[in-house]
């Protein structure tokens, strides 16, 4: 066995300041139990003092997962860190994750501290925290436009006030792979105490480099690579996850490493991502993209057909890549449709799998055949565990190519009927505008998209709005064969996010 690498997963932290991959607090724990079964080794659960639903996320979270640690951010700061413990300590396996930038731009225009003054906040912070905490990581934010001698000085402070994990993140994405290697060695060289604990990193994508960034930090000593699934996150976002673990997988021959992944979970992790999220991977992205493993030209096909490792390095079964398959009909009971759920990561309550068999009963009906994708799109719809304020009750569009599209949409508010009529040029333009004219909202649609799920014609229509609302993003997903009745069902799920 080589050497073992854990992986941070902050998909639920970092990924969620995404724009459009917020979730709510019923979302982030069927996620957070997805990673649990993946194998992550820490689970980032949230930033517990930034609103009260970050903390009850954290906190749900922290108590629910048992195998994997459950790390909570903090600033540097007393309170920041009050709160954090209280939402963690449930947790069997806590981590206090203290952050703090280093960077010489970042003191003199964000901190507004002499660096000796940062040192001395860093150390007093992580020595406050390991009174509550047995874990305690710290983060030197910006480390990579940070001093080398720097760095080792406040890593070496903060490691004899109690941190068991130094993280150097490169925030910005702004490091070259063989510059971040040399980087990591000459802070090692200059520091007396971080090869007594575990190095851990955190790339961004800002020019696209965040995965090879984290390999060569492996190469430089790191034992923690700390990742997003799909690569979700601030700006161009994390390394990605099943983009590391794999390479680490098929160059074994390089890095000889051994980590707790379950390769096999990491497609079905993405899809139940993507689902939540209604932000879906293109379809070139390496690994979980919907073309990975397609072969179009023909010297390709030939090859893969002859033997399959002439153009394919590993196999789509090795990430849990299966057909899709038929999996269930209309005369399928609750204990199959049950089977089927929790094999494709969703840990329902008994409410929420009442409500899912009927939609799929409903499906069932209509389509002539139901596969894995078909559930996992109604699966995605109506797991926020929140009595929704507004309902759609119904909508009558009339449009032609020689007519004027007319849309009126009645929804259900608080109990009480309201019917919107609008005009417009295509019939999900009128049946928004509809929607608006029910609303005491001033809101502004920013994006639409609407696609198949599956193939035919009878597949369901897998639709998803982003609206802005007081200067915040929600996002809306609605799923129906009937691809009007997905749009709308998509922007009142947005609107019911804003409430």
């Amino acid at each position: 066995m080589g050497k073992i690498i854990s992986f941070f997963d902050t998909t639920l932290r970092d990924g969620e300041q995404s724009p459009g991959c917020s979730m709510n607090k019923r979302e982030k724990l069927i996620l957070a139990k997805q990673l649990e079964r993946l194998g992550v080794d820490v689970i980032e659960a949230g930033f517990a003092a930034a609103s009260d639903g970050d903390f009850e996320s954290v906190q749900v979270i922290a108590n629910e997962i048992k195998n994997s640690t459950v790390a909570v951010l903090a600033r540097a700061v007393k309170g920041d860190i009050d709160r954090a413990w209280e939402a963690v300590k449930g947790a069997a396996k806590p981590r206090i994750h203290i952050f703090l930038a280093t960077s010489p731009i970042h003191m003199e225009y964000k901190l507004k501290k002499k660096p000796d003054e940062v040192v001395q906040m860093a150390e007093e912070m992580v020595k406050y925290a390991a009174n509550f905490c047995p874990e305690i990581e710290f983060s030197a934010e910006d480390a990579t436009r940070s001093e080398p001698g720097f760095l080792a000085e406040i890593f070496d402070r903060v490691i004899t006030a109690g941190a068991k994990i130094i993280n150097i993140p490169d925030t910005v994405g702004y490091a070259m792979p063989n510059e971040f290697y040399d980087f990591i060695m000459e802070i090692r060289g200059k520091s007396r105490y971080l090869d007594t604990v575990q190095i851990s990193v955190h790339c961004h994508d800002d020019l696209g480099l965040a995965a090879a960034n984290t390999l060569a930090a492996v190469r430089a000593g790191a034992t923690q690579l700390e990742c997003t699934i799909n690569g979700i996150g601030e700006r161009a976002g994390n390394a990605a996850l099943e983009e590391v673990v794999m390479a680490l997988d098929v160059r074994r021959d390089i890095y000889g490493i051994d980590f707790n992944i379950n390769t096999k979970e990491i497609v079905k992790t993405s899809n139940l991502l993507s689902g939540i999220t209604g932000v879906h991977v293109q379809p070139n992205k390496a690994i979980v993209g919907a073309n990975a493993f397609a072969h179009e030209s023909g010297i390709h096909q030939h090859g893969v057909l002859a033997k399959r490792e002439t153009y394919e390095i590993m196999t789509p079964e090795s990430v849990g890549l299966t057909a899709s398959k038929l999996v269930l009909g209309k005369h399928s009971g609750r204990h199959a449709f049950k089977d089927k759920v929790e094999s494709m990561g969703y840990d329902l309550t008994e409410e929420e799998l009442n409500e899912a068999f009927e939609k799929f009963k409903a499906l069932a009906d209509q389509k002539r055949e139901v596969f894995d994708r078909d559930i996992g799109a109604i699966l995605t719809k109506g797991i926020a565990g929140e009595d929704a304020r507004y309902k759609l009750n119904r909508f009558v569009i009339n449009a032609g190519n020689t007519i004027t599209t007319t849309a009126s949409v009645v929804l259900n508010i608080d109990g009480e009927d309201k019917e919107g009529i609008s005009f417009a040029s295509g019939p999900i333009d009128a049946a928004f505008s509809a929607i608006e004219k029910c609303l005491d909202k001033d809101i502004l649609l920013e994006d639409f998209s609407l696609q198949s799920v599956t193939e035919g014609t009878d597949a369901l229509g897998f639709a998803t709005v982003k609206l802005r609302y007081k200067g915040n993003h929600y996002l809306g997903r609605g799923v129906s064969i009937d691809v009007i009745e997905a749009s709308i069902n998509a922007y009142i799920d947005a609107v019911n996010r804003i409430c």
